[in-house]
């Protein structure tokens, strides 16, 4: 499994987003994050003790050096990422460091994006839908609009999480925003599951035009996962879904 054991990482060349620079908001020894997910490239949970996070300071001190830097030697970054560790929306400073992280990137390179990676379980808190509204990319992820599948796949820490509840939280951003959809088969604690059979997709397909998002990023696993009987989707078959969400109106990415 990936840690991350800076603030900042990278910068990295994304499939999906260019060459991004990773902004970490979470302890560097550690993953810490409302999901759990079975392919998370990060493993599992920690657990057993309190793990600290970087503070604003600290935050905006790496990031300004590094953009410094980056600036200097005529090689800036496209997007500007967070991601990291965990669910950088836990960062109780989360809004603060978006608005460091603008002031910066309009210094440095304006013409970067940011972008933040998200799980979607915080975006009811004020705060966190402020920044969010503020990015260039917020990157929501939904991997499955059955419960049952999104809970083998996600491990929702929240027992009350749930695709209702997000499908209502996604309204909100009216359309401004960027839909990010894990597919996988396999089997988890004795429990199959396939979120590309007909049935999941055309579901999946229902919500998006509810939810109207203005892109929609497709992929598979690419890294080593913590569960070892997961099966990526192929290439043919992410498009074959792609095709069917560019048929409903959608802006499709895929990443095989």
């Amino acid at each position: 499994m990936i840690l991350f054991d800076q603030i900042i990482f990278g910068p990295v060349h994304s499939r999906r987003l260019g060459l991004s620079l990773g902004v970490n908001l979470l302890p560097v020894d550690a993953k810490i994050c409302s999901f759990n997910c079975i392919y998370c490239e990060c493993g599992f949970n920690t657990t057993m003790r309190e793990w600290p996070m970087p503070t604003r300071g600290q935050v905006r001190e790496c990031l300004e050096r590094k953009l410094k830097q980056m600036n200097d030697e005529g090689k800036l970054p496209d997007v500007i990422t967070f991601a990291g560790n965990g669910e950088p929306t836990l960062h109780p400073d989360f809004e603060e460091i978006i608005d460091d992280t603008i002031e910066l990137r309009n210094r440095f390179c304006p013409a970067s994006k940011v972008s933040v990676l998200t799980n979607s379980t915080r975006i009811h808190k004020p705060g966190v839908f402020r920044a969010l509204q503020k990015v260039e990319n917020p990157i929501l992820k939904f991997d499955s609009a059955f419960d049952g599948t999104l809970r083998i796949l996600d491990r929702p820490a929240g027992k009350l999480f749930s695709v209702a509840w997000l499908v209502e939280q996604m309204k909100r951003f009216d359309g401004d925003f960027i839909v990010q959809t894990m597919f996988l088969r396999g089997e988890y604690k004795g429990e199959k599951f396939d979120n590309t059979t007909g049935e999941e997709v055309e579901a999946w397909l229902k919500v998006l035009k509810e939810v109207k998002p203005r892109r929609v990023m497709i992929y598979s696993l690419d890294r080593e996962a913590p569960v070892k009987s997961l099966e990526k989707i192929t290439l043919p078959e992410l498009n074959a879904i792609a095709g069917r969400a560019r048929a409903a109106g959608f802006d499709v990415s895929v990443a095989g």
